[in-house]
């Protein structure tokens, strides 16, 4: 167990997600107050990567400050910010009809975008509260229109304090079904993700580890860029569920506690 723990310290870069990694809703996990200090005075590069796209990066350093961290907003990378990147770099300065959140929205914006819910090049679809059939219906005749379905995420539900939410694979669901047309997912285990935080952090892939809650996409998506991987048994993916899948992690913990 220790040489597996200095293993993993001795990356040089982490890819670390939020969501049952760091926090369960507003409830702060474990060990993570000292691994980040432990981050910080070891002078190591890391990068938060969440799949969830409501909240802006600033957003995400306050909700860490009110739990006792304080993280700076260069330290975070959304799968709304990738979306947003990824349509920027596929049509500059285009439309789109947006059902999701302020994270989204901002994001979008900040790339350029502008929202229409006439004739938009796509539909996007993120991670929201705000979610409705007249939006769905909407979404549904823009995109037969010829209007392309993009979601931040493929993640079928998140973890929260009471249970768990739908997420974007659930709410584009009935788009999908009505529509006859499939989405196309940017965030994890989509490897443009894992290559915009190798960049950001300007480390290489061996010298990375993707610190994550989920097989299906944190550790899939470490796997398919060739990162190493470390699965924490403290979010939706319990030591049993390793065996359903014909992949497994090159590490696995307890949870963030463990490194400590």
């Amino acid at each position: 167990m220790e040489q597996i723990i200095e293993k993993i310290k001795g990356k040089a870069g982490f890819i670390i997600d939020m969501d049952g990694v760091i926090y369960h809703g507003n409830k702060l996990l474990p060990g993570v107050t000292e691994f980040l200090s432990w981050l910080e005075t070891s002078e190591k590069k890391y990068l938060f990567l969440t799949n969830a796209s409501q909240r802006t990066p600033k957003e995400l350093h306050e909700k860490l400050k009110r739990l006792g961290i304080n993280v700076g907003e260069e330290h975070f990378y959304t799968s709304a910010l990738a979306t947003a990147s990824f349509l920027a770099s596929q049509k500059p300065n285009g439309s789109a009809f947006i059902i999701g959140d302020a994270g989204l929205i901002h994001a979008m914006y900040s790339a350029g975008y502008t929202t229409n819910n006439v004739n938009p090049d796509y539909v996007v679809v993120g991670d929201t509260s705000g979610y409705n059939f007249e939006k769905i219906e909407q979404a549904v005749n823009l995109v037969l229109k010829g209007a392309r379905l993009i979601g931040t995420n493929p993640d079928i539900s998140g973890p929260i304090e009471n249970g768990i939410t739908p997420s974007v694979k659930a709410l584009i669901a009935p788009i999908e079904i009505a529509s006859g047309k499939k989405a196309y997912f940017v965030g994890k285990p989509n490897p443009l993700m894992m290559r915009i935080a190798l960049k950001r952090l300007g480390v290489k892939r061996e010298d990375a580890i993707v610190i994550g809650d989920r097989m299906d996409t944190d550790i899939r998506c470490g796997l398919e860029s060739e990162i190493d991987t470390l699965l924490v048994l403290s979010g939706i993916t319990s030591q049993e569920d390793i065996d359903k899948f014909p992949y497994r992690p090159q590490y696995v913990l307890n949870g963030i506690v463990d490194l400590i």
